[in-house]
């Protein structure tokens, strides 16, 4: 049974701090005896240049053994199995330095575990003691990384913003992570957990503001889409209300893409509502197109007919042109008619005189 473990330093650890760890095992009667015979006790740790110093107490009487420099030290059922009426107690006292980590982690400062005569692990056996190993240059890098984030985020507000889009939102979460950046720098290095923390923080408010511009964005897709619909029913109100194209053949393939231009708009609203932002602009889109094909038509079709109208107020004005030409003609011969006559008359009594 593993007592009086005590690690010095206590806390987390840094690269090659050197570390001490005091412990006992107090044995206690197995079938007679104080360990297994046929048993193995190993005791490992994940310092570096681990030295190993260990007194076996028996009856009070210490017995030291050499010191070893090895990552696990192995006692055999042989060194430790006396017969139980003797008080048997191991004292293990181990040096060694913490080791360098890629990333801040846990380590194993002592493990020890029982292993059976055909080798197996015991694992009702196993005891150990954890250490955090801090990698001082985490905070930098964990620093220079959300700032490349906290850059990319502005790009992205800045982009939506060129494109419309209401980024209000955005900028109140870009303020906010900035704020914990700059309060992660200020941190003591030795505070690695509350500059983290910040840090994460920060994270945090990023993806909150990349999530609202996600919103913004396809709240004005949806609008947008929306836009070429009302122009259709203008358009419609128009053929309805005039008593000549009210009953107008194309109209109902007119309103038939309209409607599915409403259930795809229908649709983007409501994936807009479930946080599905990027199918809700891909619906948008959809419902853009067939709004924009649908009043296409209707406005080609108005345009036709308002064509056919003019054309007939254009031929009706040139029917009346040569009706005057002709009452005109008329007037004309009859007005020769009258001359010819005067004239005849005039002449025939210049004769008879």
């Amino acid at each position: 049974m593993l007592t009086d473990v005590s690690v010095n330093p206590p806390g987390p650890l840094t690269p090659g701090t050197p570390v001490t760890v005091w412990f006992k095992v107090q044995f206690t009667s197995t079938s007679g005896k104080t360990f297994p015979a046929g048993d193995d006790l190993h005791f490992i740790t994940d310092l570096d240049h681990p030295q190993w110093d260990y007194t076996i107490i028996l009856d009070g009487i210490e017995n030291p053994r050499p010191r070893g420099s090895y990552r696990s030290l192995d006692l055999s059922g042989f060194q430790l199995s006396y017969p139980s009426k003797v008080s048997e107690t191991l004292r293990i006292n181990l040096q060694g330095t913490a080791p360098a980590v890629g990333r801040t982690s846990n380590i194993t400062i002592v493990r020890v575990q029982e292993s059976a005569r055909n080798g197996n692990l015991i694992e009702s056996s196993v005891v150990s003691r954890t250490a955090t190993v801090v990698n001082v240059g985490e905070v930098p890098a964990a620093v220079a990384g959300m700032k490349d984030n906290l850059a990319a985020f502005r790009s992205d507000i800045d982009g939506k913003a060129a494109m419309g889009i209401d980024t209000a939102a955005a900028e109140s979460a870009y303020a906010e992570a900035s704020r914990a950046i700059e309060a992660a720098v200020a941190i003591p290095s030795a505070q690695r957990t509350e500059a983290l923390r910040y840090l994460d923080a920060a994270q945090e408010a990023i993806d909150d503001g990349e999530t609202e511009l996600d919103l913004a964005w396809a709240r004005s897709e949806v609008a947008a889409a929306h836009l070429p619909i009302t122009s259709v029913d203008a358009l419609v109100g128009w053929f309805r209300g005039n008593e000549t194209t009210a009953d107008d053949p194309h109209l109902s393939a007119i309103i038939a893409m309209r409607e599915v231009a409403a259930n795809y708009h229908s649709n983007a609203n409501d994936l807009v509502a479930s946080g599905q932002y990027s199918q809700a602009r891909d619906k948008a889109k959809d419902a853009f197109a067939k709004g924009n094909e649908s009043y296409t038509l209707a406005l080609q079709r108005q345009q036709a007919l308002l064509q056919e109208v003019n054309g007939f107020a254009q031929i009706g004005s040139g029917v009346r042109s040569s009706g005057l030409l002709v009452m005109f003609g008329i007037i004309g011969a009859a007005l020769v008619g009258v001359g010819l006559v005067v004239w005849y008359r005039r002449s025939h009594w210049d004769e008879l005189w």
